[in-house]
């Protein structure tokens, strides 16, 4: 399937849409789990653009030190973080029993973050044209309920289902 497919797969079946996206050919998994979280933290980035350029113009900042700013957190900060989260969260399911490895908790958690990314890119868009509301908040926790739902079945899948073997060593 492709990438949208299995994005909009996500939200009915997230464990299949994982499987999917991690079925590779030997060698291919780390740099597809590197392209998946740039992916994820680059849409998550464009979906700030909107929300700093309200920003900016409320508070008469900078919009390129805003947009700076975010660059830095999202496409180099935000994916180093992400990998040591799904490490410690593999190691305490670990602990707990679980059987998969590094690399399935890292395509979890990114994964989920790459099929939420659209309801983020919803939750910029009214950030910036519409500003605080009943409806921002509602999108933002509906992406949030989103990503909790995608992660939390993928890992469970990584972990304890059936693609508890796939991606290799721990």
């Amino acid at each position: 399937m492709s990438l949208t497919r299995d994005m909009v797969a996500s939200y009915r079946a997230p464990a299949e849409a994982l499987g999917r996206r991690m079925a590779a050919p030997p060698g291919a998994g780390e740099p597809r789990a590197l392209v998946t979280v740039m992916l994820a933290c680059f849409l998550i980035f464009v979906a700030q653009w909107p929300r700093l350029s309200r920003e900016a113009f409320l508070t008469g900042q900078e919009l390129n030190m805003l947009l700076g700013g975010a660059l830095l957190g999202w496409l180099f900060i935000a994916p180093l973080v992400l990998y040591g989260v799904a490490g410690l969260v593999h190691l305490v399911l670990r602990a707990m029993g679980g059987r998969g490895s590094y690399f399935g908790s890292r395509m979890a958690l990114f994964w989920a973050l790459l099929a939420a990314a659209p309801l983020w890119l919803l939750w910029g868009l009214i950030a910036g044209f519409v500003g605080p509301g009943i409806g921002l908040d509602i999108v933002g926790i509906a992406a949030l309920i989103a990503f909790v739902a995608i992660w939390g079945a993928g890992l469970w899948s990584v972990e304890y289902g059936r693609n508890a073997a796939m991606g290799g060593a721990s």
